[in-house]
Order: C-alpha cells, then structure tokens, then sequence
C-alpha cells in the first residue's frame, strides 16, 4: 500500500495544502478567537529576521522607530471622512472598560495615521522639524470576515511608517524611496521573492491617500498576494489635525506625508511562493536555521562529531542548529526539518563518520550527496548563495510563464483562472475593472509602458496587471 502523503499535494488542492504547511511546519494554530493567530516558536523566528532585516534598511532611510497606543479616540478617526469610511467595516471599539461606559468609544488601532497626526501637529512648529520620519512595530485589529492564518487575521503584527515633509516633491519621492530601497530589495534579496512595482487604481488604493504604490508577487497557484503599500497621503491628514509648519520665508503651511507598511502576511506569502509538496522552502538568507547536522544514531563518537561539525559551521558564520535527540527516530527529524524548509540538512551516521564524510541534503534543489566533513565549512556559504538565487529565478520565471498579454476584458477574466494578465489600462478602464471585480478578478496595479511606476493613472500607456488575489 502507498504511504499517504505527509502534506495535501498542491495540484489536489491548493488552500488544504496551505493550511496542512503552517500546521504540520509547526507556524501558527487558530487563536481563542476568531480570526486571531497563536504564531509559534519557528513562525515567529522567521517574523524576527524579517523584522531585523527590513528595520535595518528602514533605519538607512534616516526612519527612527517609535510607539503609539493601541487605543485611538473613536472622534479622531472622523476627521478624515474617507479614511473612516474605508475603515468602518473593519474597525473592533471598545465602548465599555473599568466596570462602566466609556464616555467616548475608542477604537482598537486599525492604523495610525490619524493617532500620529495628533502627535505630529504638536511635534512640527518649523521647516526645521522636517522631514519627521517615524515608524513603528506593533499590532493592529482590522475585524475579518473570512480569515486564513497569516494572509488574513483579526489582529496581525506589522510595520508601519509615518512621514511628514516640508513638500509634495520631497513626500512623493520618499514614498517611492521606502518602496525600492526599504521593501523591493528586502523582497528580492531576503526572501528571493520576485514583484512587480506599480502603482494602485483610484478603486484599490488606500483611504485617504492620493497615490499608493505597491509590490505585486505571484504565488504557487498564480494568484496574486499585495505584499507591502506605500502611500503618498498628500495633505489630507494634515488639514484635519492641523499639522503646519512655518516656512523658511514665514508662512504656515500644512505638511505633506507618507506612511507605508509590511505584515506578518509575508509569512503565508513565503509558504505559498517557495513552499513545495514536500513543507516549506526558507530562502537561505531569511532563515533562522540554515543548516541542520543530524545524528543518525545515538553512539557516542557520532554525538560528538555533529556536536563538532556544528561548532565548525557557526564559526563560519553559518546559522546552525545540532539536532542530537537519537531518542526520536530518525527518519521522522529528517521529515520535521524538511516540512519547515531548512536550507541544509548535514545527516552523519556511525559509517559516515569512519569515512570522515556527512550527506549533505539541499533543500531548495533537493539534492543529496557524500561530502567530506573537512569540506563543509568551505561548501556551505556558497551552496547556500546559490540556492538563494535559484529560489529568486523560480519565483521570477513563474510570474514571466504565467502572465498573458490580451486586449480584450473577457481575455483577461479567462487568464486569471491560471495567473495573471496584462491589458492596456485604455483598454479596461474603470468600467472594465468594475466588470472584472464582478468576477472576483482585480486590477493588482498599473504599469508604466516601459515597465516602471507610472507618474498618473492616465499616464498613456499605462498597462493594468491584473489577476485573482488573496
């Protein structure tokens, strides 16, 4: 009789496959409360090197982190009437605490912008105040009717940024700046996760910006997932909380702003762009464990050569983890590691050791081969830059096999089902996206005709990418 696969194949279906991944990988289980996530040990390591990554490259910007409540005045988010109504859905208040009813309700942080801007109109007095660069790591709560672990929770972790600047010129390009240089090449270069950049429809765009520019990526099925959002807010929170300043020449002025942001979202976006039917697959520079060294058997000569080898490894600045427990059969810590995508398994047994050799078992080329143990430490940095890149070419390749240039409406409803399709935006229009969203099929961004961000939504050229989303 066949053994039953560990994992739901993916071509069976698809979202069993998912969900089978972020349980058995030991990621996340169902929170108390629906639509909330308990994020476990190896699903939170991953969500600390994003974090250690992108705060990095936040921090380059000239961005320093900082905090702000949880809970925000129900009349603060009124001021901005399409922000609110955007948000209204979603939005989790508390109008009950201390045994008594609260005065006024407030809401569990949806975002920040309003909260930040009554903190920024205090803070800016002078062109000397700017630019103010602020972000923060924290929780939000966005009431979700259909939730799947990661892609879509109740509450969720997440980064988000908040600038003000003396003008439209200099806010619009550090949006564009935190989009390339904070979020694209964590994309590509951390998480080997190939987008495309552009630019949201008025329809898609956040509430209350006037231009909110996005990082589009294809997962294993050719649905489309928003990966990060970057929005130019213009002036439209500043004159609802006052946020001015005085110019050089003496004249008061409202500020011109930024906020952007990436979640714990990109959690389920690795599983299901490098994920296989095997577990999961960590680009190498992401994860926690980069190689694992596994004794086959308990004899003690074997427990002290991994124990060696491990210590090797980390002195080559290889991330490692020795995996001794021989009271847990073999073949089942072999099966654990691979369903949580460690980069490189280094299996030694007691007939390796006499050879002085280990089998060194590659996770994203799925190879495995004899090497000799006084080679690794000098094999695995490369090995692992190469399977990096590999991760990044077969994300690449799969958006570029997947998507379809058409010209008709019904063409790009019909390429959908499988990927993606490009149309010309003169084409679609907004009555053409309006038709395609009837179909459960979205305009995931505009594109310049040479591929680049375009300046405006009638830019001529512009071509819509569009595709089913999660």
């Amino acid at each position: 009789m066949a053994k039953a696969p560990v994992l739901t194949p993916r071509a069976d279906d698809f979202p069993r496959w998912y969900q089978d991944l972020i349980n058995k990988a030991e990621l996340a289980d169902n929170g108390p409360v629906r639509g909330t996530m308990v994020i476990r040990p190896y699903g939170y390591g991953l969500w600390e090197r994003m974090q250690q990554e992108m705060d990095a490259r936040i921090k380059a910007t000239g961005t320093q982190n900082a905090y702000f409540p949880l809970l925000i005045p129900e009349s603060y988010l009124t001021r901005e009437a399409e922000h609110v109504e955007g948000f209204a859905p979603e939005l989790a208040v508390v109008t009950h605490a201390g045994g008594k009813e609260l005065e006024e309700p407030v809401v569990v942080r949806p975002t920040s912008e309003t909260i930040v801007n009554e903190y920024f109109a205090k803070w800016v007095q002078s062109y000397r105040d700017l630019p103010l660069l602020i972000n923060q790591w924290a929780n939000v709560v966005r009431w979700e009717l259909r939730p799947r672990l990661f892609l879509r929770t109740t509450e969720f972790l997440w980064q988000e940024g908040h600038t003000a600047h003396a003008t439209y010129e200099e806010a619009r390009a550090f949006a564009a700046r935190v989009q390339s240089e904070v979020y694209g090449t964590f994309l590509r270069e951390v998480l080997a996760m190939d987008f495309v950049s552009g630019r949201k429809t008025v329809r898609e765009r956040f509430a209350g910006a006037i231009n909110t520019l996005t990082l589009e990526s294809m997962m294993g099925d050719g649905k489309a997932l928003q990966m990060v959002t970057s929005h130019e807010l213009g002036q439209n929170f500043a004159k609802a909380f006052h946020t001015r300043f005085v110019t050089r020449d003496g004249r008061q002025e409202h500020v011109w702003q930024t906020s952007w942001g990436s979640t714990t979202r990109m959690i389920g976006a690795l599983v299901m762009t490098h994920g296989d039917d095997d577990g999961l697959r960590v680009p190498p520079r992401l994860a926690p464990v980069q190689a694992v060294v596994l004794a086959v058997k308990g004899d003690e000569e074997v427990l002290a050569g991994v124990r060696a080898i491990g210590e090797r490894l980390r002195e080559a600045g290889v991330r490692v983890h020795v995996d001794d427990r021989t009271d847990m059969p073999f073949g089942r810590r072999a099966v654990d590691w691979e369903l949580k995508g460690v980069p490189v398994r280094i299996e030694v047994g007691p007939r390796d050791l006499e050879n002085g050799t280990a089998v060194l078992v590659r996770r994203v080329p799925g190879t495995k081969e004899p090497v000799a143990v006084e080679a690794l430490s000098a094999l695995l940095p490369g090995a692992l830059e190469d399977d990096q890149a590999l991760l990044l070419e077969q994300s690449r390749r799969r958006r570029e096999d997947r998507t379809a240039e058409v010209t008709t409406i019904e063409e790009a409803a019909e390429a959908a089902s499988t990927g993606w399709a490009r149309i010309p935006w003169s084409t679609l229009g907004p009555e053409g996206e309006a038709a395609l969203a009837e179909r459960g099929v979205s305009v995931r961004c505009l594109l310049a005709a040479d591929g680049s961000v375009p300046e405006s939504d009638t830019q001529p050229g512009n071509v819509a990418v569009v595709g089913r989303a999660y």
